[in-house]
Parts: structure tokens; sequence; C-alpha cells
């Protein structure tokens, strides 16, 4: 953990007292003692430190602090992702990269490859995924979630929904193994916020990628080698705020 999240309920007169897993990992990883000075952020607020008042180092572990939390977090990157469902196990690995990565929104959507199993997940639920959100805000030095939404039919997502968020952004894109354009065509010259659309794994149905075109998105290949979706989701940030850095 580069930066231990606490909860707002659990700042209470500037004191926080902690008898969890993060109480272990400062005892036994940061090697703390009382009077040491650690990073903290409160989740949905500010960043700052926590002075250590008192510890109790073996089991059960507990760290009692007083915190003190004044400085913003690091703003978010214009870049928001529309994702088709992944299984269960690549989706704790992506929302914890994007999260890391300063992604503000990820709309999480069906598509005709993605298994309806997937659907019946307990991660499709905030309880479950939060902590892999919040594994990404630790790593990141972030207290500002992701926006995360669902949207388990396409079709009303693309027709309905889409157009009234497209506005929000100053390019529209997709990636997909079968496009002829790279991403340098897609975005710029112009400074703007992007939403790019990850397919499933065996990529989007030309259907779907129609949808997309109507809607104004520009598709974009990666080059020669297919990628596993949570390598991709990587690889494009990576690409588009490459690019968006030349538009600068």
């Amino acid at each position: 953990m580069n930066l231990i999240i606490l909860q707002r309920h659990e700042v209470i007169d500037h004191t926080a007292r902690l008898t969890d897993n993060r109480a272990k990992h400062i005892i036994r990883v940061l090697h703390c003692v009382v009077g040491d000075r650690i990073k903290v952020g409160v989740l949905h607020d500010r960043i700052g430190f926590g002075t250590i008042t008192a510890l109790q180092p073996k089991y059960p572990f507990m760290v009692e602090m007083t915190v003190t939390h004044d400085s913003p977090p690091p703003p978010k990157v214009p870049l928001d992702i529309v994702l088709a469902l992944p299984r269960p196990i690549m989706l704790r690995r992506i929302l914890s990269q994007v999260t890391a990565l300063g992604v503000g929104k990820v709309h999480i959507v069906n598509a005709a490859r993605v298994e309806k199993s997937f659907w019946q997940a307990g991660l499709v639920d905030e309880d479950a995924y939060m902590a892999y959100v919040i594994s990404g805000l630790e790593q990141a030095i972030d207290t500002i979630p992701p926006k995360i939404f669902f949207h388990r039919k396409f079709k009303p997502f693309v027709e309905d929904y889409l157009p009234g968020i497209a506005d929000h952004y100053h390019y529209l894109v997709y990636a997909h193994p079968s496009s002829a354009r790279g991403v340098h065509l897609c975005i710029g010259p112009a400074q703007g916020k992007v939403l790019v659309a990850v397919g499933p794994e065996g990529g989007w149905l030309d259907y779907e990628l129609d949808k997309f075109e109507e809607q104004g998105f520009c598709g974009f290949a990666m080059g020669a080698r297919i990628l596993k979706v949570d390598t991709a989701v990587v690889n494009i940030h990576g690409m588009i705020m490459a690019e968006l850095e030349h538009c600068r």
C-alpha cells in the first residue's frame, strides 16, 4: 500500500483506529512505531498523513493515529472506458488497473460474445468489486474511485444512453483488430476528452461495430498481436494518453 485508505466514518475528531489488515500492514510491512507518520487518504475526500499515537504489534493488531488530510487527490485523466463485461477474474484486475491509471468512468456493457454467466457473478455488485478499486487507489495514491456503471443490454446502451453522454467527449473511439487505422488517425490534432470502447475476448461483432460507428465512433487497431482484455486495456490507455500528449 502506497496510501492507507480510510472511510469517512472511521475518522472521529481527527482520530482513526484500525484493527484490520491495514493495521497489520502498517505494523508488519511498514514496520511503524509510535510517532511515525504515514500517508493516508479518506475515501471520496482528501489526502494527508496519520501520526501513530498507539499500536498493538501482535495479533489482534491495532493502530491508532491522528489524521490530517488537506491535500487534493490527483486529477482524473481525460479518458473514460466502455468495457464489454469480461470474466470475473479479469474484471478484478481491470478495475484495479484502470483505477490506478486515473480513469474517471467505466461503463461495463453486454455484448454478443459476453457469456451470460458473467452477469450472475457477484462481482457486478459494488460490495464485491470495491475492494479491487480501493487496491488501485492505494497503489496510485488517490482517494476518488472511478464511477462504474453496468449496462446489461447492448442495444439500449448504444442507442439510448450513449447519445446522452457523447457531447461530453471530444473523441469517440473503439479498438478492434481488423481496423485499418492506427489510433493517431482517430485522435488529434486537438486535445480533448476520449471515450474508448474495448470489446470482449473474440472482439465486437460487425453489428456492434456498426452501432458504434452510427454514434460517431472511430475504430483503430493496436497492431498485429491479439491481446487479452486486461492487457489491451492498459495498452490502449497508454496509446491514447500518448496521442493526447502530442496534442499539447
